[in-house]
């Protein structure tokens, strides 16, 4: 009785199995052309290396971090935004939870190497933040000279619009010639642009994410002139024109700036760094001299107040030779 019923299911089976490859091969022409233009757009189906280049996934992606139980811890926390943010604005590729563990381990590290040098805990734990502000430090370092970079390449971009609107060309082509012509970091970032509008942001929504992702005071000028002229109307290639020399004219003035508080600066660097240098040469010159400032009270109390002098030093040069232009 099995063995019949086992018969008969493999029969069935065979039978629905021919049915459904006969229906298959009988399809018209236009329906297997739906089923691949459909596979095309889905990219459901296997592609060749040639084609892999040329599909594009539109989804961002925003892993905070590979460890999953910290990227969702991080999804959590208010200030991931803002770091993945900055971290976006130095265009390195790490992720918020790389750049926070490299600060914690630099912190105890740090903190940890004085402590047992020292005996000092918080001696140790003040050169901790010191360290474990070092990887978060280098972060904005990189950010500060992108965004110089950005805001030194701008001119030029503006000029190409200029340019390609005078010609007959419309706004949006012309943001596609900047992608194009202008190197890092203009480029990507107008392509970034240039990309939303043409996935279905409205202008104002693109530029304003452009100046999110780059927030730099003359890219707040023209946008906000684009979006005057898009309103009021006018000659955009002008107000462009215009906004461009303006802001060649804010960098010839920052340059003379530079050049008056040049000395200042200096000053202000020599000074902060050299009772940390001069005391390193000195421990290794003679240690047993140094080791009165770690090992006697008076002395952990005088490393105390030359830090903080000096950090105070530091931060009043500091406001008087940064000028905003």
């Amino acid at each position: 009785m099995v063995t019949i019923a086992l018969i008969a299911f493999v029969a069935v089976f065979i039978v629905v199995a021919l049915l459904v490859a006969a229906t298959g091969m009988g399809g018209s022409k236009q329906d297997k052309a739906m089923l691949a233009r459909l596979d095309s757009a889905l990219a459901t189906s296997r592609v060749t290396t040639e084609m892999a280049d040329l599909l594009v996934d539109v989804r961002k992606n925003e892993t905070l971090s590979t460890i999953p139980w910290m990227d969702r811890l991080l999804r959590n926390m208010e200030v991931t935004p803002r770091l993945r943010r900055i971290l976006y604005q130095a265009n390195l590729k790490w992720t918020v939870g790389h750049l926070i563990l490299m600060c914690l381990a630099a912190f105890f590290v740090g903190g940890y190497l004085v402590y047992w040098r020292t005996g000092a805990l918080l001696f140790g734990v003040l050169i901790g933040l010191v360290t474990g502000f070092a990887p978060l430090g280098f972060v904005l370092f990189k950010r500060k000279q992108r965004l110089a970079k950005f805001e030194e390449g701008l001119p030029e971009a503006l000029d190409l619009i200029c340019s390609a609107l005078r010609v007959g060309h419309s706004l949006n082509s012309a943001l596609g010639l900047v992608t194009r012509e202008c190197a890092d970091p203009v480029g990507p970032e107008f392509k970034v642009c240039f990309d939303e509008q043409n996935y279905g942001l409205e202008l104002k929504t693109a530029l304003e994410n452009m100046t999110t992702r780059m927030p730099v005071q003359d890219l707040r000028i023209v946008v906000t002139g684009i979006l005057i002229q898009k309103e009021s109307g006018g000659n955009l290639a002008e107000v462009l024109e215009k906004t461009s020399e303006v802001i060649r004219e804010r960098f010839r003035l920052k340059r003379q700036v530079l050049t008056h508080t040049a000395q200042g600066r200096l000053t202000g660097m020599i000074l902060t760094l050299l009772p940390a240098v001069l005391g390193c040469a000195l421990y290794f010159i003679n240690p047993k001299m140094m080791s009165l400032l770690w090992t006697k009270e008076i002395g952990i109390d005088l490393l105390y107040a030359a830090g903080g002098l000096t950090v105070i030093g530091g931060l009043i040069i500091r406001k008087i030779v940064n000028m905003d232009v």
